[in-house]
């Protein structure tokens, strides 16, 4: 087998020692356009999970790096001249250039040939003369560019601008540093990469400094140039580096770009590392993901029986684990996009923020590594002794909640009569779950108008029966789940109405019976599928904002706690907000302080019969998810807006607005929304989205991204899913009420033997 590698990298250089090691048989180039010596940054982390696989497939590989790397636990976060530190957390990391010289040698060892300061032949002709062709050509990859109508490759460009510098002594922590400049924020990452040594006196690190495009530019360093721009963050990070200077290396300002592909090979041609996918180097990963792909894609040619075999096999693998790390990598890039917001967090909690901005790190597993951090970051919340954050009280309006849990809106299309009667199940369906331990329990979106339903299944309150059958529901969950306070959501399906029950058909017109449906611009759900709705007049949208009125004045006599406003998912008042769906040129439609303008009329009348004292709170879809649709600036002046006319809190879903959306699915992914929306405004935020643990929601509420976790699937798979996770975190105080029948289960069941006789004897 004869193999062509373009790009002289580690990932690169990597996958060569592989396939020679496993083939000595292999003929296998290398091309690098650059001198060996030549390489852009300075140090290189790797994961403990990385170097396994490393010492596993090829253990001189290891030895030779082992004598190198500079090992840390500690994390230490700077902000506004106090330092705090978080321990367990486990580094290594060397120097980029001995990376490759280990790499250099290892080929130069197995007989790779390595042609250095020369430009590959292009990748098909290359494909022609050789049996396989690895592009790991990085993040600008000629091969990627050239063939991008088969690789299909999508290029985000990010809004901050950072650079690459070291300095000549090593730092005894990971370091995070925050300066406010007159200008703005700038943020250092700074690690070790090498001990002191002949080479290295004093050791040396990483520095990377990193700001807003708008900062950067505020601060002139667009017009500066490497030597300039390294003084310039000398300057301002002096204290940091105990007043030592900056060293370049080809440093300049770039604007991280994230970059994914449709496919990862075509015919005997293959991406690896930064041509093929990117994330953010604040998880330190690019280094990590080439040499992990190496491993993967060695591992697929020696198990498959042929070249296409493997390279599908070697997609199928490292995909879902990329797509993985890159979410993880966004969070942490936008989180980082959005530092300035955070800046007046207390102290600890700042920095617990930080510390778990990526979603991977966790509070329960930063506890493990460092239980007297986390401990003094629940001592400044407030937080008593053994009590988780989700499990701390809230004062929502008038209402107090006695935990953080939500048990999410689900539309549950089992209305008795076709009319919107709610019935025995949902009495069953919402009392289970209030006694299950949430905080508040909210219903299905309830339909203000039999017009205004999703489903003949879909529940209303718009006839007499209906507020007498929600009275039955609401009664046995303020007394048989005492302290359990629920809500209802009222809404109007808009033109997404009118349709089957989900399990029917989702989105789906009805064989028969159909009613007619109504939006703010006559464009259908889907086109040549859905029904074209009729645009409302003026006094139609009259009409329709007394019906939100009377739903509301029947859902305060029904005694519900808290009203929700659904301004998301493409119903009705979610149609008049997003650009797509509203193509309104009279008062209603244009501008988004126009397309606010009925939501907003809705909101007031409700607000105006709703009791004073029972809080009110509104759904938004912070992102349409689709190009020219609701962005999340447009979120948090749809937030704000809600807020100033006395929103107590903010719900922040997103998406289901229009079909053709490319949502960025992963756990939690739609928390940064809810985050932002806080952190900006200061308003209560709800946040939703594949939150499936108390782990997730316990880091949620005590990095302040989130006031309150709405759970939906959770919450079907386990009605009790509140009370299981104070029984697994072993609390049991108020923030979690055990019904009196119940309370023989508030202790987890046992699973088996586990005190089984311990050896006592070792013979030898």
């Amino acid at each position: 087998m004869r193999v062509a590698v373009i790009g002289g990298g580690p990932g690169g250089l990597y996958a060569a020692v592989l396939l020679k090691r496993l083939d000595p048989t292999r003929e296998i180039t290398v091309w690098e356009r650059n001198a060996p010596e030549d390489t852009f940054g300075f140090g290189v982390v790797l994961s403990d999970e990385t170097l396994g696989g490393i010492e596993h497939a090829d253990p001189e590989v290891y030895r030779a790096l082992q004598a190198k790397f500079v090992r840390w636990d500690d994390i230490d976060i700077v902000h506004r001249g106090r330092t705090l530190t978080s321990g367990g957390h486990g580094f290594a990391a060397l120097g980029r250039r001995r990376l490759l010289a280990v790499l250099h040698q290892r080929c130069r060892d197995l007989g790779i040939e390595l042609r250095f300061r020369t430009g590959a032949p292009p990748a098909a002709e290359l494909a022609r003369a050789y049996d396989l062709v690895i592009a790991a050509d990085g993040v600008h990859s000629a091969t990627r560019t050239t063939h991008a109508d088969i690789f299909g490759p999508q290029l985000t460009t990010h809004r901050c601008r950072y650079i690459w510098l070291a300095a000549d002594f090593a730092f005894d922590a990971f370091r995070f540093e925050i300066a406010q400049t007159e200008h703005g924020v700038a943020q250092l990452h700074a690690y070790p990469y090498a001990s002191p040594s002949g080479e290295h006196p004093d050791g040396a690190s990483t520095v990377i400094v990193e700001m807003r495009e708008e900062v950067w530019r505020a601060a002139g360093l667009d017009r500066c140039d490497e030597r300039e721009s390294a003084q310039w963050c000398a300057k301002i990070f002096a204290d940091a580096l105990r007043g030592r200077s900056l060293r370049a290396n080809n440093s300049s300002w770039i604007a991280f770009r994230t970059v994914v592909n449709a496919r990862w090979s075509h015919g005997n041609t293959v991406l690896l590392g930064d041509a093929a996918h990117t994330a953010h180097f604040s998880i330190g990963s690019g280094t990590k993901l080439a040499v992990e792909d190496a491993l993967a894609l060695a591992a697929c040619l020696q198990e498959q029986p042929d070249t296409a075999s493997a390279l599908a096999a070697y997609e199928e693998e490292r995909r879902p684990v990329v797509a993985s790390t890159q979410r993880a990598a966004r969070a942490s890039l936008a989180w980082f996009e959005e530092l300035a917001t955070y800046l007046d967090q207390p102290p600890h909690q700042f920095a617990f923020n930080l510390l778990t901005r990526s979603r991977r790190v966790t509070h329960d597993n930063l506890r493990l590594r460092d239980p007297g951090f986390v401990t003094a970051v629940e001592r400044e919340a407030g937080i008593e002794s053994a009590t988780p954050p989700m499990f701390t009280p809230f004062r929502l309006g008038g209402l107090t909640l006695r935990n953080r849990v939500v048990v999410s809106p689900m539309d549950m299309y089992s209305a008795v009569d076709g009319e919107g009667t709610p019935g025995d199940f949902h009495l069953v369906h919402l009392g289970a779950r209030a006694l299950g331990g949430a905080g508040l329990v909210m219903t299905e979106m309830v339909c203000v108008s039999p017009e205004g339903r999703i489903t003949p299944g879909c529940t209303g309150l718009y006839a007499p029966g209906h507020e007498t059958a929600w009275r039955r529901v609401t009664d046995f969950v303020h007394t048989s789940a005492p302290g359990t306070a629920i809500g209802v959501q009222l809404g109007h399906s808009g033109r997404k109405g009118s349709t089957r029950l989900m399990w029917e058909g989702i989105d789906q017109p009805l064989p028969e019976g159909n009613w007619p449906v109504v939006a703010a611009s006559p464009l259908p759900y889907r086109a040549g599928v859905n029904q074209l709705p009729h645009a409302l007049t003026e006094p139609e949208l009259a009409t329709v904002r007394e019906q939100f009125v009377r739903s509301a004045e029947s859902a305060a006599r029904a005694g519900f706690d808290l009203l929700e406003l659904h301004c998301a998912h493409g119903y009705l008042l979610s149609g008049f907000l997003s650009p797509l769906t509203n193509r309104r040129t009279d008062a209603y439609g244009g501008d988004l302080h126009a397309r606010l303008r009925f939501p907003l009329e809705v909101f007031d009348a409700v607000r105006a019969v709703w009791p004073a004292g029972r809080p009110m709170t509104v759904r938004i879809s912070a992102t349409d998810w689709a190009d020219g649709g609701t962005t999340a600036r447009d979120a948090v002046a749809i937030a704000e807006a809600f807020a100033r006319h006395g929103a107590d809190a903010i719900d922040v879903s997103t998406g289901q607005v229009v079909p053709d959306e490319r949502p960025d699915f992963g756990r939690s992914y739609q928390t940064p929304f809810a985050d932002r929306i806080r952190n900006t405004l200061g308003v209560p935020v709800i946040a939703v989205g594949a939150i499936s643990s108390w782990d997730d929601v316990n880091s949620l509420v005590l990095a302040g991204r989130a006031d309150l976790c709405a759970l939906a699937r959770p919450h079907l798979y386990d009605p009790h899913w509140t009370l299981h996770a104070a029984a697994e975190q072993g609390y049991a105080g108020p923030g979690a009420h055990w019904p009196l029948p119940y309370q023989a289960g508030s202790r987890t069941p046992p699973t088996g033997r586990t005190d089984a006789p311990k050896p006592r004897l070792a013979l030898r």
